[in-house]
Formats: structure tokens, C-alpha cells, sequence
């Protein structure tokens, strides 16, 4: 039987690029695709992929990675209201709270990054500050926007991590650098999340799902960002891969 690379489902994007177009585009930032072929993955996408089909889908993969966007998850999902500065993308809302649901149930290896963190959370029924820097006590988390891409994804601040936590084994102790570029956080934490990452301020940035069955854990940073550079980033993400990978050998015996 042919063999082929663990399937990673990498949930897209849905944005009006070309005014002209109603019908408008399914977009990925190639970062992410290029980090999960990095580490021996093949990225899929399902474009037009609806929580309806997330049963069918989900079987067909080995591993759900939820990236970074410059979208929100809209407020509505946790009793609150739309900021009118949002971006939203209602298409990836309906679809990532059924399946950050369903890949735990399954067993499946889940790893939410930024917005994908945000989902978590509100999946399992957490909620988020909708402007992390206008509330009392927390750090503006946001990026410097008009920089070069090297400037914006340049480690801001530290993370304290619990100790004896899979954060702290791949990163060699319980402290870590990480970049930070998001204006949304947690605010109270989903069902079954535990929180093992905190920024300088008290900021939820890392967690896990306690009793999963597979990988599934959840960050605020953004660790696909020249990994390969950062031993931290690249741990935790072979962790992922490692996981994906031990998934489809289970499905196939082998």
C-alpha cells in the first residue's frame, strides 16, 4: 500500500480581496503551510469545508493546526458584541468551533495558534477581551504594523511557564521569548483548559486540554515564524508533528 506524509487540515481564511468579486477568496498565509511541510507534513485545505462536513473531513487527516488572521473570532460566540473595528470571517468561525470540539473528542492532534488559541478557548466556551491593550493592567500585545515583517515578529516579551509542563520541557525551563501579535486574549478560560503560559501581565498565551486523548494545545504567539531560529518555536512545533505522525500510524497500523 502507498504511504504518503501525515495530512495536517489547516483551516482557511475567507476575505473580499478583489472589490469586483463578491464572491471573494480562500486565503492561507504560506508561513504556515511551509512550517508544516518543514517538519515532514503535507498541508491540506478543504476550502469550502463546513461544520456539516467536519465528521467526513476530520477521519481523513492526521492533525488540525489553527492559525494566526488578521480576522476575530466575533464576539457573538461568547455573549458579547462586535467591536466596529473588527474584521470577522463568520465562514471559519462556524467551522473551527465544531472542530476544535470534535478533533479532542476524536483523538485527534489539535494545535491552535493565535487566533486558533482564541478558538479554543471559545469553542469550549471561554471567552476573550476584544482589545487586550484597553483594558487596566494588561500590556498592548499588538504588533508594530508599519515595520518590516522581521521588526513585527521579533520576540516582544517573556513567558513564564508552569513547571513540569510540556511549555517548559520544550523550551528547557520556565522561561521563554516569544513574539506578540494579537490585539484579542483570553479572559476566562474555556472547559478543560489548563493554563501553563502567561505573559509579564497575566495574560493567558499558552494552554492544554486536560485528560486529551492527543496533542492538543493552544498558543498566543506565533512559533511557525522561522522556527527553524528558535529552539522553542521548532520543539514545540515537532512536538505537533510527532504527534500527527504517531496519529497515522495508529490509523494504519503501522
Amino acid at each position: 500500500m502507498a504511504t504518503h506524509k501525515p495530512l495536517v487540515w489547516l483551516p482557511a481564511c475567507h476575505r473580499n480581496l478583489d472589490l469586483s468579486d463578491p464572491g471573494g477568496y480562500t486565503v492561507l498565509a504560506d508561513r504556515y503551510a511551509a512550517a508544516v511541510t518543514a517538519l515532514g507534513l503535507q498541508p491540506v485545505l478543504f476550502p469550502m469545508a463546513g461544520a456539516a462536513d467536519v465528521p467526513e473531513l476530520l477521519p481523513l487527516v492526521d492533525g488540525v493546526l489553527l492559525t494566526g488572521s488578521p480576522s476575530n473570532v466575533e464576539a457573538s460566540h461568547f455573549g458579547a458584541s462586535a467591536l466596529p473595528t473588527d474584521l470577522l470571517d463568520p465562514r471559519r468561525d462556524a467551522l473551527t468551533m465544531v472542530l476544535v470540539r470534535t478533533a479532542i473528542e476524536e483523538g485527534v492532534p489539535l494545535f491552535g495558534v493565535c487566533r486558533g488559541l482564541q478558538e479554543m478557548n471559545v469553542a469550549l466556551g471561554g471567552s476573550l477581551h476584544q482589545a487586550v491593550h484597553s483594558q487596566p493592567g494588561l500590556m498592548d500585545h499588538r504588533e508594530p504594523d508599519d515595520e518590516p515583517l522581521e521588526v513585527q515578529f521579533a520576540e516582544r516579551h517573556e513567558v513564564a511557564l508552569e513547571p513540569g509542563s510540556a511549555f517548559a520541557e520544550w523550551a528547557g525551563g520556565t522561561q521563554a521569548q516569544v513574539n506578540s501579535l494579537h490585539g484579542q486574549g483570553i479572559r476566562d478560560l474555556g472547559r478543560n483548559l489548563v493554563a501553563e503560559a502567561r505573559a509579564p501581565d497575566g495574560l493567558v498565551e499558552g494552554v492544554r486540554v486536560k485528560d486529551a486523548r492527543a496533542f492538543a494545545y493552544g498558543v498566543q504567539w506565533h512559533p511557525e515564524w522561522r522556527h527553524e531560529q528558535h529552539r522553542f518555536y521548532d520543539r514545540t512545533l515537532r512536538a505537533f508533528a510527532d504527534a500527527c505522525v504517531a496519529h497515522r500510524q495508529r490509523k494504519t497500523g503501522g
